[in-house]
């Protein structure tokens, strides 16, 4: 199969190309050069419309406006349109403190989405080959990257989702597929296919350049690995494909166990149920961790194996722990939850929390709490229901209405305050004391609700109701109170 028919397979077996513009990256090397007269014998057959895109770097001088000049030259004489950008590389290293090839990668990918968006294309076709995939896959294992980044460098890839600095205008709209149509390719049989076609070519020089990483390892590493497995690059490509394939099945167990796990989310937080993240595989675990801070800070940067391993371990042994995690968040565990949050914010706890003023409770009626989260409501009976004696719910209480009255507030607990929990025979016991043993959460302690008469405390909202307040074989009215979730205040 000829090098045309094989790069026309990756793209019918990827969907890279779907009928319409696609922009080509081309820096005048022989990998782009190759890409974009392929593309052009097969725009018929795809039904795309070719544009070619070349940005100055402006980091080699007069090599980079020859570069563009050569480009120029080549694009006139294919006929095809040319879009030509120009960016000052090492300006924005220095602004965004990045390597001089990070900054690169950005400023390279933010003119190719401008470029798509001004020409209205879906897609973003770039040369990265197979020779490329390789050193990607042995310069991540080298960096400790997991099954992700173990994949290498993929087929196709959501351009507007890269981390790049682009403007947020650009990320807006819909998505631009960023494709790699020779990455079944080596750079071999691209230099062939550049041969025997004609093809002339400009060579970067930077390339030699071995203070760059990915250059000291194709230059060095490589090599002395080949004399080990003279196939290594496919072994590392072959690495790359499986890996793919198990973090594409990983990904659809971690959505279902995102959705069974995550109970809530805010303005700078995410929170899950505890018991069932600590029942998934730690696989799960770390995955869930990992998408929720870059959905909190869009992307994974600076964050790596300790970070995540230390907040796991926090999060698997305390029910109170809290490890900090960097981009300014931590990870906390809060009795029965744990979140994901930026430092200083706290979700909204999942019980009801009353600070302030008492708020009167209309017998019968209902009334929300001051931060409309919660709503407290009661009724009044004439007979003791059955589901009394075996009350499941801890947020609702049957009680005596002769013992209560009808002159009731919910308020927030008094300095040295006790009750006379009910199963104690009568006996005073501490609140501070009560709810230490019921393991509320400090934080949670000073606010929580306490349905009160004018002289004493009736029930401990959600934990246990006074002694003197409980229904008796004289009791004639009784009093049902329930606290429960507003759900059009629930995110």
């Amino acid at each position: 199969m000829g090098l045309v028919q094989r790069v026309r397979h990756t793209i019918q077996k990827y969907h890279m190309l779907p009928p319409g513009s696609v922009v080509v990256g081309v820096s005048g090397g022989a990998d782009s050069v190759a890409l974009l007269h392929i593309l052009l014998r097969l725009q018929g057959e795809l039904g795309i419309r070719v544009h070619a895109a070349h940005l100055n770097h402006r980091i080699r001088g007069e090599e980079a406006d020859a570069d563009q000049a050569f480009v120029a030259r080549l694009a006139e004489q294919w006929g095809v349109p040319l879009v030509v950008g120009s960016a000052d590389v090492p300006a924005l290293a220095r602004e965004r403190k990045l390597a001089l090839e990070e900054a690169a990668r950005q400023a390279r990918y933010t003119f190719l989405l401008r470029a798509a968006r001004q020409l209205a294309a879906h897609s973003v076709a770039v040369a990265h080959h197979a020779d490329d995939q390789a050193e990607t896959v042995l310069m991540h294992f080298l960096r400790g990257a997991g099954l992700a980044g173990m994949r290498g460098i993929l087929p196709v890839s959501d351009l507007t989702r890269l981390r790049m600095g682009a403007p947020e205008e650009l990320l807006q709209g819909e998505p631009v597929q960023l494709v790699r149509p020779l990455l079944e390719v080596s750079k071999a049989d691209i230099l062939a296919y550049c041969r025997d076609n004609g093809l002339e070519f400009r060579f970067d020089r930077s390339n030699l350049d071995q203070t760059y990483f990915r250059n000291r390892l194709r230059h060095e590493l490589l090599p002395v690995l080949e004399t080990y497995n003279p196939n290594i690059r496919q072994v590392l490509r072959r690495a790359a494909a499986v890996a793919a394939d198990d973090y594409a099945f990983l990904l659809r167990e971690l959505r279902k166990a995102w959705i069974q796990t995550r109970t809530a989310q805010g303005d700078g937080w995410i929170e899950f149920d505890l018991a069932r993240w600590r029942g998934l595989h730690r696989s799960l675990q770390r995955g869930i961790l990992r998408e929720a801070i870059r959905r909190l800070r869009q992307g994974l940067r600076n964050i790596n194996w300790i970070h995540i391993e230390n907040a796991l371990d926090v999060l698997n042994r305390s029910d109170t722990g809290e490890a900090t995690l960097p981009q300014g968040l931590v990870a906390a565990a809060r009795y029965g939850r744990f979140y994901v949050a930026e430092v200083g914010v706290l979700p909204p706890p999942p019980v009801p929390q009353l600070a302030g003023a008492p708020l009167p409770v209309p017998v019968p009626g209902a009334a929300s709490l001051p931060d409309g989260r919660w709503v407290v409501e009661t009724q009044v009976l004439d007979t003791v229901p059955a589901e009394a004696r075996l009350n499941t719910d801890p947020w609702q209480a049957w009680l005596d209405l002769g013992a209560t009255g009808q002159n009731l507030v919910l308020r927030p607990r008094r300095p040295g305050e006790t009750f006379a929990p009910l199963g104690m025979g009568g006996r005073q016991k501490r609140l501070n004391e009560f709810m230490i043993n019921a393991k509320v959460p400090r934080e949670w302690r000073a606010n929580w609700p306490l349905l009160c008469n004018d002289s004493h405390i009736l029930w401990v909202a959600g934990l246990r109701v006074d002694e003197r307040a409980a229904l008796t074989e004289a009791t004639r009215q009784v009093l049902w109170v329930r606290m429960r979730q507003n759900p059009a205040m629930m995110r």
